[in-house]
């Protein structure tokens, strides 16, 4: 699927969250998180809050096809970037917590696709106008990501082992951190809207294999968050419909919509 605005994104997005839940495919827990997201973005456009709507109306766009370009490759032979493809590699592993397809998502997602969206977006020194307006998604980003990981909990009950060893505390889970990634995808779109084509290829390479490996990490932890993660999961839902229900519905709840994590 190919999306041409931004009402295109969230409408390619509920499409695979209803699939997903007549499916049962996991696949529905980040895209149900991803669709929250790109409305908020919407919302954020209409109500003037961006200095640039209608630019971002092109960098959420540009953004949401970074993600249907690995979807429609995942599903038609197994390809796309390496990122995408740890992620969506565990779509069918039953021991994969909850809290870990949405980070393996929002990774490939942030340290791949968002530096490259926004390249693309404005190419050159156009990149530094730029800045204002990407801080802003970012902290929307973050704000939904919150929102439904606080909302998880509903859903896995001892999620709070994951603190007690270490491997979850704010914005951090696991090996992954969301507030140091949105920092450096800032940096690597500046540094791919000035590049030439070869450089931006070798550039993006780079990006893949380094958010694969964080991917690895966040699959795969070690020490104490392995035993505390198999527990997790003992106690998890495993309704993945009613799952992407929950975790579809968290922005609609009155703790998001006053701020509350």
């Amino acid at each position: 699927m190919a999306a041409e605005n931004i009402d295109d994104v969230v409408d390619g997005l509920a499409g695979i969250v209803r699939e997903a839940g007549r499916a049962r495919d996991r696949v529905g827990y980040f895209a149900a998180l991803y669709r929250q997201v790109t409305v908020e973005v919407r919302a954020a456009i209409h109500g003037g809050l961006f200095d640039d709507g209608a630019r971002m109306d092109r960098f959420d766009t540009h953004f949401g096809n970074r993600y249907f370009d690995a979807y429609d490759a995942w599903r038609r032979d197994r390809s796309g970037p390496r990122c995408w493809r740890e992620a969506f590699g565990l779509l069918d592993d039953a021991d994969t917590v909850i809290v870990q397809h949405l980070l393996l998502g929002v990774n490939a997602h942030i340290n791949l696709d968002l530096a490259i969206a926004a390249a693309r977006t404005s190419p050159g020194e156009a990149i530094h106008a730029l800045r204002r307006d990407f801080l802003l998604i970012n902290d929307i980003l973050a704000r939904v990501v919150l929102v439904v990981q606080d909302s998880v909990g509903a859903l896995s009950p001892l999620l709070s082992l994951l603190d007690q060893v270490g491997a979850r505390t704010d914005e951090r889970i696991l090996d992954f951190s969301v507030r140091q990634s949105r920092e450096e995808a800032w940096h690597n779109a500046v540094l791919l809207a000035g590049q030439n084509e070869e450089e931006r290829e070798a550039a993006i390479e780079r990006l893949d294999i380094r958010a694969a490996v964080l991917a690895r990490l966040t699959a795969r932890p070690g020490g104490l968050v392995r035993p505390a993660l198999q527990l997790v999961r003992s106690t998890e839902s495993d309704d993945v419909p009613a799952v992407i229900t929950h975790l579809d519905n968290a922005m609609e709840r009155p703790s998001a919509r006053q701020g509350t994590v």
